[in-house]
């Protein structure tokens, strides 16, 4: 689970979109309900407020997630209506949460890339101050040519020097690289370092492989994205893969293992166009085949295979959705489509 701090609108956003778009929704992190965070917060409460997923939950897991609470509340600001203050990158202070499934849950080493989407990254009851500052951000980084930047990234064993990783031996590229440091003349190669990593034993015909899933999916994003009249400002789309080349290539050949058994089971001759969720099916020629159209559970083996990729849309504390004769979501659209032809790319 991942418990995010947030206000009522995104809460509200969440809501709308599983009642009304149901397209739209299923581009979300899953979406388990919403819990208050104070000082009084119990294993009681988690109970009660979080009913679809209590009884699945470890009392471990009820009592961090009251500890959770308690911090919350204590840092919960004094309401102010009238100014707005930066964050600066801190935890939102707020009373309310929402509990997502984990992304990244579910891999070995997730390599995960945050790309914020948007020219405009500010909503239309913004205070001038946070205009000011949030249109600098644009005109100085690539939000404004490409409608997009890339707001943080970490990589399994992301330099062939291990001195640059981390504890766990990832490469943190944080917020400050993507602002000043990426630009137009090495956008590619910021999203090559990505995928691509020797290190890791990523190879390029696996990274190749990675790239054309994310760009099938990210052509599925924008296609839904055309369908729906909303209005983001400031949200994300968060790439994740698995990082390990070896726990990579073990994953693609169980999904494709798996479909092979599904075909079989099913009686179809040749290779078909199943989904296999957050997986890579590759042909006998090593084609690709992802983002095929969903089959029902009916015969499948009930055994999870292990996760290979995802793309979520995330972080909509400033997402409405608005009349339908208002049309899609221009600002944010300009970012997917060139997202397409940066992967288009690395996928050749």
């Amino acid at each position: 689970m991942f418990i995010k701090p947030c206000t009522q609108a995104e809460i509200d956003f969440y809501q709308q979109a599983a009642v009304h778009y149901p397209e739209f929704h299923d581009l979300m992190p899953l979406f388990m309900g919403t819990l208050m965070l104070n000082d009084a917060t119990d294993i009681d409460d988690i109970n009660e407020q979080l009913p679809v997923i209590a009884d699945h939950i470890s009392q471990g897991m009820k009592e961090a997630v009251v500890e959770l609470a308690h911090q919350q509340a204590a840092s919960a600001p004094k309401v102010n209506g009238v100014t707005w203050n930066s964050t600066n990158g801190k935890n939102l202070k707020t009373d309310r949460a929402i509990v997502l499934e984990n992304t990244s849950y579910g891999y070995e080493q997730p390599n995960i890339l945050d790309v914020k989407l948007g020219r405009r990254l500010w909503a239309d009851d913004a205070p001038l101050e946070k205009k000011k500052r949030f249109d600098q951000i644009r005109y100085q980084t690539t939000h404004e040519e490409f409608g997009f930047r890339i707001a943080g990234m970490r990589t399994y064993k992301g330099t062939p020097n291990p001195a640059d990783w981390d504890e766990e031996g990832y490469k943190i590229y944080g917020k400050d690289w993507g602002r000043v440091d990426v630009n137009r003349h090495n956008l590619v190669d910021s999203f090559r370092k990505f995928i691509f990593n020797e290190a890791a034993r990523v190879d390029e015909e696996y990274g190749r492989a990675i790239a054309s899933a994310f760009k099938q999916d990210l052509e599925h994003v924008l296609g839904v994205l055309e369908r729906t009249p909303s209005r983001m400002y400031s949200a994300s789309l968060l790439f994740v893969f698995e990082g390990d080349g070896d726990a990579l290539k073990r994953a693609i050949e169980q999904n494709n293992a798996g479909v092979s058994a599904l075909e079989k089971a099913k009686g179809i001759s040749g290779r078909s166009t199943f989904r296999v969720d957050s997986g890579i099916v590759m042909d006998d020629d090593g084609e690709l085949i992802t983002n095929p159209a969903d089959e029902d559970d009916e015969g499948e083996d009930e055994a999870t295979p292990p996760r290979v990729l995802g793309l979520k849309l995330i972080d909509f504390a400033h997402a409405e959705f608005h009349p339908a004769e208002e049309g899609p979501d221009e600002n944010v659209l300009h970012g997917v489509r060139c997202l397409i032809n940066i992967f288009d790319e690395l996928a050749k």
